[in-house]
């Protein structure tokens, strides 16, 4: 169980993780032409591929400084340069750190929506973050009849209005940032229940030993990021 107390901060010059801290990196995916094409000289062949598969060059810009961004990011920790740092991807996609980097015990997970992006960044702890922005869907009922518990949808249905859109992307990055930390990936929204308590306060009811924290990135975003672990110390960093 968590509260909104985030303060997003200008990071520090020397950048120390451990295995109780997590770092979450808010990013602004908005950037000139020549700050998108520095980002672009450090992806690898296989992102610039991803990237040129955006039809609208709006979604290509914000992949890639998604991913230029999360390299930066990256290489403060490793002390390389950010084209050095090299991933590997698990059977349903999750990016890791290459074994070259297996060491640093860095672990790492990334999610973008909009203009805004966030990074979160542990140490020999599984993690899962996610980012949604809140807008309008027409069979907001039906997917969450389709992919959230009896009770869960329940409770989608009895909230009016605005609040209905809220609550369902909370139950929705809240899910799926678990998911990611597992790396299972989109495949059992259904089994991983989440308790609303209140507007501010979260539980996620799964076994194992698991820290749920929604986020308060910006107005109309859902933030969510679960780590594994109970004692955890936050730090949250604007990234630029």
């Amino acid at each position: 169980m968590n509260t909104f107390s985030e303060h997003w901060l200008n990071p520090p010059k020397n950048l120390i993780i451990s295995s109780r801290d997590v770092h979450l990196w808010r990013i602004n995916l908005n950037q000139t032409e020549s700050q998108v094409a520095i980002f672009k000289n450090t992806l690898s062949s296989d992102e610039i591929a991803r990237a040129e598969r955006f039809y609208f060059p709006q979604h290509r810009q914000r992949f890639i400084t998604a991913r230029g961004s999360l390299r930066s990011i990256l290489g403060q920790y490793l002390q390389v340069d950010p084209m050095e740092v090299q991933f590997i991807y698990q059977q349903r996609g999750k990016p890791l750190l290459a074994d070259k980097f297996a060491d640093q015990k860095i672990t790492f997970n990334l999610s973008h929506s909009e203009n805004l992006a966030l990074c979160a960044i542990t140490c020999e702890n599984l993690i899962g973050v996610d980012l949604e922005h809140i807008r309008p869907i027409s069979d907001l009922e039906s997917l969450a009849k389709r992919f959230f518990s009896p009770r869960e949808y329940e409770s989608i249905k009895s909230i009016p209005g605005q609040k209905k859109q809220e609550t369902f992307f909370r139950y929705w990055t809240c899910k799926e940032a678990y998911l990611k930390a597992t790396g299972d990936g989109l495949v059992k929204l259904e089994e991983t229940e989440v308790n609303l308590i209140s507007d501010h306060e979260s539980e996620l009811l799964v076994r194992g030993n698991w820290t749920l924290r929604e986020l308060n990135v910006a107005n109309n975003f859902a933030g969510a990021v679960v780590v594994n672990g109970s004692d955890v110390s936050w730090e949250f960093w604007d990234f630029s």
